[in-house]
């Protein structure tokens, strides 16, 4: 009887342990799926909090880094209808691995050098993020902000007077995949290339006296090999520089009616201790000032000489070739996104005047630049990159011209829709 006794409190107690077991089990499993959830939920924060900051990782980027054709298919997949002429490329594995490892890292596993780029300042100054596509838009080559080897505040880092030009088509880069250098020399009046047509007698219209366009240069010396006598040395001068395509931009914007205001500013003589990597911050100044002495201005333009060379950088449009251009937009600017569809504006505008000569719209974060260039002044405020190194200066001022060509439509567009507006009210 006794042991009957004992057998039964022994069965009693398994039980008990077993629906312990049973209790922590399930309660061990609670929590695990509780760490994951709350887990989950921080990574699901970080990728916000990345995809509202870097436009790589926004759906600009994505849309960006994938092919019309693997648009056309989503359309045709609920669209019956709908037929795209596009043809398909998949999506693969890859892809979709470096992307994910992008928006929650911000490393891009195709490229090592960006997991110490974030530590290691300069490393990741030129990992600027495409945004938007150009005809024919190589999405591997971007733009390249390089900062020059020395700079003599007195002569810059040309020899001489800065006043020869060499034009006998000689390029320091010995890639045999890049198209000669022109020899045709800038002149004045060398147009863009394109037949205006019988405008007849019809009255342009005009701003008058008001100056609603400001183009000036945060990195005023950029020049270009071809154009140096010595080409050994960064191409910067402190006489042949990008100064004088803002100076054209700035004059054919005039011959269109709109009234534009060039800053051809010095800053290496100008600013006492000079130092370039405050370039940006010298060229705020200019800006401020501007607008304080003329409340009508309205765009605004930072043109910059791209460090890429010529084949990234150079199109042939109608037996003329032009100096590329990227739009580079900065992240840090809260916003940003104004700036951008500002740029969009003139992007489209080249893509159907000038197709291809536009290498698309560019964004750049704190960890790949200055981030900001400016653009919070202003929300119709953008950086241009116009042509590279090895492009010339009668390339430039063919860019320049069909930049002032668009530029003056959009903007009589908006007055236009404006006026219409306000006579609407």
């Amino acid at each position: 009887m006794k042991r009957k006794i004992m057998l039964l409190d022994f069965g009693r107690e398994s039980k008990r342990m077993r629906h312990l077991l049973v209790t922590g089990r399930t309660f061990a499993l609670l929590s695990f799926c509780s760490m994951v959830f709350f887990v989950m939920l921080g990574i699901a924060g970080m990728a916000h909090q990345q995809t509202t900051a870097s436009p790589v990782n926004s759906m600009k980027g994505f849309a960006a880094a994938v092919s019309s054709g693997f648009f056309g298919d989503m359309l045709e997949m609920e669209m019956p209808a709908f037929q795209s002429s596009r043809e398909t490329e998949s999506f693969t594995t890859k892809q979709i691995s470096s992307l994910l490892m992008r928006a929650l890292t911000d490393i891009n596993p195709n490229d090592p050098m960006s997991l110490l780029a974030g530590e290691l300042p300069g490393l990741s100054a030129n990992d600027a993020f495409l945004i938007r596509k150009g005809i024919g838009t190589d999405t591997a080559v971007g733009p390249e902000d390089n900062a020059p080897i020395t700079y003599d505040p007195i002569g810059g880092l040309d020899e001489g007077d800065g006043t020869e030009v060499s034009n006998d088509g000689s390029n320091p880069d010995k890639d045999p995949d890049q198209t000669p250098v022109p020899s045709d020399k800038p002149a004045e009046t060398d147009d863009s290339g394109n037949d205006p047509g019988d405008k007849g007698e019809e009255e342009k219209p005009t701003t008058g006296g008001s100056k609603v366009v400001f183009v000036y240069h945060s990195h005023n010396r950029e020049s270009w090999y071809p154009e140096l006598t010595d080409k050994s040395k960064d191409p910067n001068s402190s006489t042949k520089n990008i100064t004088l395509v803002g100076k054209r931009l700035a004059e054919k914007l005039e011959e269109n009616g709109v009234g534009a205001q060039h800053s051809d500013t010095d800053y290496p003589t100008a600013i006492k201790n000079y130092r370039w990597e405050l370039s940006y911050k010298y060229s705020m100044k200019t800006i401020k000032e501007a607008i304080a002495s003329s409340k009508d201005l309205k765009f605004f333009f930072d043109l910059h000489r791209d460090s890429q060379k010529r084949k990234y950088t150079t199109i042939d449009i109608n037996g003329k070739s032009y100096a590329q251009v990227y739009f580079i937009i900065g992240h840090k600017n809260p916003n940003w996104e104004k700036n951008e569809a500002f740029a969009t504006k003139i992007h489209e505008a080249l893509d159907q005047k000038y197709p291809g000569i536009s290498r698309g719209i560019w964004g750049k974060t704190a960890a790949s630049g200055n981030a900001e260039y400016n653009q919070s002044l202003a929300e119709d405020n953008v950086l241009i990159e116009v042509g590279g190194v090895d492009n010339t200066l009668a390339e430039s001022y063919r860019t320049a011209d069909a930049l002032a060509e668009v530029i003056s439509d959009i903007y009589w567009e908006e007055e236009k829709a404006s006026a219409s507006k306000g006579k609407a009210s």
